[in-house]
């Protein structure tokens, strides 16, 4: 290759690279104007001015002049994501419900549909069913010019990403299900399904748009009817060699009186902290179980109930064991408790902040906050979105143009 052909294919992977930051950073931010971009990309206006015209062209963003600035000068022109016109389509399978999005470019839900999940069993034929024909609905009541750029599915198991396989779902007995191909199937859509395990997802929402937007080190906890962990580390996810990393649900805490676990071992951090270990404490026999349990107990606790408060103290003695290893383990910015633990935490926070001021390196406790997801229920369901659009952030315009 001649030295001019080799510089101009570095100058197009260049260009191909900025159109990704470009599209990457509108999505994330919203509405952002060119001169934020310039500064903070590195990059002179008329760059910038170009990457975005080009974006625009494609029909990816829109730009305009922001309204009620107040400010004498020219202003800068805003660049805005197609929310409307392009989109991703998201699902979550929790083990109580079952959840499906169609989300705009920039993170907003356009719209949704939302099903129980009884606790039947292997059901992948039915969870298909369900989320294949929410998905269909939601592609009919898109714009007609719109277009669906991916399809993300958050799964509460242990994930293939390379196939979409769930390799282990305990709470329902899922092994070796290959529910992304099975619902790229049933969505008939022609493209595939990416797969992603709910609490990986769920740190990458917090991350992107959440509680943890500002941070570049946080670990975000995950409740359900276990427990499940994501860690981002520079502002990368951290998975491991094949994808399985993280399961801080079944972390070591308790290893000689502890409870039994589902994963076959005793004293896991879940099996000390999750659903059934809240309930049991807490004497529970009422009908309610999942997340409208656990908000049951702690609405008594709340009363003053002293069964459902000693539950909160023994569950919050244990959660704070597991975040104090996991504090002293990665030095994070920030904790973020999501998922039944969004509930459990504010509860149960004195304890766990004993257990931190009592066994958490100073220099790693004085910076580290706690808090609960900004993203309400919905974390695990933006995290897939989020998958959903990756491929079209790392690649724009040959993207856009393979999907339409």
């Amino acid at each position: 290759m001649t030295g001019s052909a080799a510089g101009a294919r570095t100058q197009e992977q260049m260009r191909q690279r900025n159109l990704s930051e470009v599209l990457r950073r509108v999505h994330k931010d919203g509405a952002v104007s060119r001169a934020a971009l310039s500064r903070r990309m590195g990059l002179n206006r008329s760059t910038i001015m170009d990457l975005t015209a080009e974006l625009a062209a494609a029909g990816l963003v829109r730009e305009g002049v922001p309204t009620g600035q107040g400010r004498a000068g020219r202003p800068s022109i805003v660049v805005m994501p197609e929310q409307e016109t392009v989109y991703g389509l998201a699902f979550d399978v929790a083990v109580d419900r079952l959840l499906a999005a169609r989300v705009g470019l920039g993170g907003r839900i356009l719209d949704r549909r939302e099903a129980v999940r009884t606790r039947a069993g292997v059901d992948l034929e039915d969870v298909v069913g369900v989320l294949a024909a929410f998905g269909r609905e939601l592609v009919a009541g898109a714009a007609p010019d719109a277009v669906c750029v991916g399809v993300g599915a958050s799964y509460c198991g242990l994930i293939r990403r390379a196939d979409g396989t769930v390799r282990y779902g305990p709470h329902l007995g899922w092994v070796d299900q290959a529910f992304g191909p099975e619902l790229a199937a049933g969505l008939g859509l022609g493209l595939p399904v990416e797969v992603g395990n709910e609490a990986h997802l769920g740190a990458i929402a917090e991350h992107v748009r959440g509680a943890g937007s500002d941070v570049d080190n946080l670990i975000y906890l995950h409740g359900d009817v276990g427990v499940g962990g994501g860690i981002i580390v520079g502002g990368e996810l951290l998975d491991g060699d094949a994808g399985y990393g993280c399961e801080l649900g079944h972390m070591l805490i308790n290893p000689f009186d502890g409870r039994p676990c589902l994963c076959g071992s005793r004293g896991c951090l879940e099996a000390e902290v999750g659903e059934e270990a809240l309930l049991d404490y807490a004497g529970w026999s009422g009908d309610l179980v999942g997340r409208a349990g656990i908000r049951a107990v702690v609405a008594l606790a709340g009363t003053g109930d002293a069964r459902a408060r000693d539950a909160l103290d023994r569950v919050g003695d244990w959660l704070g064991v597991g975040v104090v290893n996991l504090i002293n383990l990665f030095n994070p910015a920030l904790v973020v408790f999501g998922g039944m633990l969004r509930d459990v935490y504010p509860a149960a926070a004195p304890r766990v902040r004993a257990r931190i001021d009592a066994h958490v390196l100073p220099v790693s406790r004085e910076r580290v906050r706690l808090a609960v997801t900004a993203l309400g229920d919905d974390t695990t369901l933006a995290g897939a979105a989020e998958l959903a659009f990756a491929g079209l952030l790392d690649n724009p315009l040959t993207t856009l143009a393979t999907r339409r």
